[in-house]
Parts: C-alpha cells; structure tokens; sequence
C-alpha cells in the first residue's frame, strides 16, 4: 500500500509538471528550437562556404613548361585528376610558357593578380624545381606527380602499359571496425548531446516554484523525495517528447537521401545489431537524463534567483563536457583501463557504455550498467531532496555533528 501510495505521488507531480510544460505557447518554441539554432548555423555556414570557396576558386598550380609540354601537362593532370573526387582534387592547373628566366618567371607567378598561385612548377622534368607556400605541400607534390607523369609518357609512349581495372560491389558479411568506432562516437555524442540540450531545463523547475511558494504546499501534501522524483519524471516525459518528434521527424527525411549517403549510414555496424543498438541508446539516453537532471534538480533547489542557477549550472555542464571527452576518448579504445574507468563512474558511466554497445556485442554488461547507473540517479534525488529540506526548508533531523555539537 505504501509503495502504491508513493508511486500515485510520484505520478501526481510528474503530470502536473508535464502538463504545465507541455501545454503552453513556451513549448513550441523549445520544441523547434533546434529549427532556430540550425537555420542561424545554416545561414554561417553558407557565408563561410561561400568565401572559402571564392578563395578557392582562385587557387592554381602553375607550371612553367616550352610550348611543347603544355599539352602533355593538361591531358596528365586530366588523367590523374579523374578518380578524385572534388574535395580531394588539387587546384586546376594553368601552364606558363617558360621564358629565359623560369626561376623569375616562377617567383611572379606568386604575384599574379589573376589568380592565387599554390605551387609552381619549372626547370627539367627530371630535376624540376616546385615554389610553394608553407601550407601547399599536397599542391606541390601534385605538380612533381605531374612531372612524373609526363615524363614516362614521353620515355614510354605507347609501350607504357595501361592498367583496365574491374571495379565489382561486395557487401560486408559483418561489422566493420571502422563501421563500430564511427557509431560508438555518434552514439556518445548523441547522448550527450540530447542529455545537455534537454536535461538544462530541470533546473529552472524547482527555483521557479521555490519563489512562488508552491513548494511548501507540496512539501507539505507529499514527501520530499516524490516531489523531486515526479518533477524529474515530469521534464524527462517532455525529453522524450522532443526526441519522439524529432525522431519521426528525422526518419522520415532519411527517404529524402541519395544514394550516396544511405550507404555511408548502411556503414555504421554497432557490435550489438541495430535494433538492440537502438534500445540502449534510448536506455542510455534514460539515464544519462536522470542522472544530469537529478544534479541539476539538486542545485535549481537551492538557488533562489536566475544568477545563482546559472552560476550553479556552469561547473556541472563543466563536468559533463570533461565526461564526454573521456567517453569519447574510451570509445577509440575498448577494453581499456580509460575505458573501465568511464563505464564505472557514474556521469560518464551512460556515455562510454553508449560507445561500448557499438563495440561489444555482450548484452549482460548493459543490464549491470543499467542497474548501476538508476541506483546513482536515485542516490542523487534523495541528496537533493535531503539537502533542500534541511538547507531551505529548516526541517529534518539534525546531522551527526550538530547532534554531538547540541550534547557537548
């Protein structure tokens, strides 16, 4: 009965503060913030790709080669220049007829008002001198490639042999290790991320109905520990909402997709399978929430104004910034001492054991991991709890040092 009772508490002020959250104007805003925060990255983005690629288009590898090496220069870098993709190729190539003084000829070519020269090639081909800046060596290289390749062609002709490949699909039987790092980082960053973005917003529950009074009546209507508990339910119900929107959201758009990348996405193999994958991380994400959002209940408690909660808030969005990085850095090297380490303790605990899903295909270690990990969170709301009762509230029974303190 008592159980029962404590539960319908719990339940109680979880729906009070869902519903208080959930049905307002406030919650659309949230809800498609990400909407916001992407179109003003979009906009940056775009403004930045659009003067890296004005920059780029200026950029040319230059060289200073007789009339009659021009031609051979174009079709070689046309060759070569075929299996890269666009991202990867160096800057287009523009020949200069070599004059009396190529070295002069190479030195103004980096003055050129034209275009921005990368590399500049002159000299013989078989000891050719390349000009380059301190950061063109690929560009330079290319140019001696480019020599090179001139160079056999006109020793060779047409006794060079020529290579015709067979290039065939082969679809993997299993998961990739490149495939299982790749979805163990995305998976520590996505918990980390939905848990940073959606976890802040606890903190403000408790402060606001602290300076409202409400506090006290529920206080005085039901134990501490169901308040805390229901408000920490209540903003993980609103969590899940948001993910459940953006998730539909998301997989819908995926149909949207070229080809190109629904086979990048096909790459990404967690050692646990998809589906089992997708599970714990909704299991990790769970955690991860209670967790970070038990610690910020804790503080919102205690502070009485938006200063102090922000000044409350920073060190532990801190720490979990620290935790990601070491979960991170223990999902490049599973079965570590690191890696132990972050799956033991408690913040960091729901991050490495999200990457350790993609690396293990063991299921028993995320039951232990799971188990470990509420127990913390339970541990955290009744520390807060305890703290705001005897720290704001005034009640509770005095510690052990005031008690040995009060006899002395």
């Amino acid at each position: 009965m008592k159980a029962a009772r404590a539960l319908r508490q719990v339940f109680t002020v979880a729906r009070r503060d869902f519903v208080a959250t959930v049905f307002t104007p406030i919650f659309l805003l949230f809800l498609f913030a990400p909407v916001i925060m992407g179109s003003f990255g979009a906009i940056g983005g775009l403004g930045a790709a659009g003067v890296t690629e004005g920059a780029r288009g200026r950029e040319r590898v230059v060289a200073i080669v007789p009339d009659a090496l021009a031609r051979p220069f174009a079709e070689a870098d046309l060759r070569l220049r075929g299996p890269l993709r666009r991202d990867e190729a160096p800057p287009p190539l523009a020949t200069i007829r070599a004059g009396r003084d190529p070295a002069a000829q190479a030195r103004a070519a980096f003055a050129a008002p034209d275009y921005d020269a990368a590399a500049v090639l002159y000299g013989p081909l078989d000891r050719p001198v390349v000009l380059h800046g301190a950061l063109e060596g690929s560009a330079a290289r290319w140019l001696a490639l480019l020599a090179d390749e001139v160079q056999a062609d006109a020793r060779l002709g047409a006794a060079r042999p020529r290579v015709a490949p067979s290039f065939r699909p082969y679809g993997r039987s299993g998961a990739s290790g490149g495939g299982q790092n790749r979805s163990a980082f995305l998976a520590v960053f996505g918990v980390f991320f939905l848990t940073l973005f959606l976890a802040g917003q606890v903190v403000g529950t408790m402060a606001e109905e602290r300076n409202n009074k409400v506090i006290e009546v529920l206080a005085a209507a039901v134990p501490l520990e169901a308040v805390f508990l229901g408000k920490l339910i209540g903003m993980f119900g609103v969590a899940v909402l948001f993910v459940a929107f953006w998730g539909t959201v998301l997989g819908q758009a995926t149909r949207l997709l070229p080809p190109g990348a629904e086979a990048g996405l096909a790459a990404l193999s967690p050692a646990v399978g998809a589906p089992a994958f997708a599970l714990l991380f909704f299991a990790y994400f769970t955690t991860a929430y209670l967790l970070l959002g038990s610690v910020f209940l804790g503080l919102g408690a205690q502070a009485s104004t938006m200063r102090e909660i922000q000044m409350l808030s920073l060190p532990v969005t801190a720490v979990q910034v620290g935790m990601f990085a070491l979960a991170s850095a223990a999902a490049g090297r599973p079965g570590s001492g690191m890696a132990r380490f972050a799956e033991l303790f408690p913040l960091s605990s729901p991050f490495a054991m999200a990457g350790r899903a993609a690396n293990d295909p063991a299921i028993w270690p995320h039951l232990a991991a799971l188990a470990w990990q509420l127990g913390w969170a339970a541990l955290f709301v009744g520390v807060g709890a305890r703290a705001f009762r005897r720290g704001v509230l005034q009640s509770g029974s005095p510690g052990w040092f005031r008690r040995r303190r009060a006899a002395a």
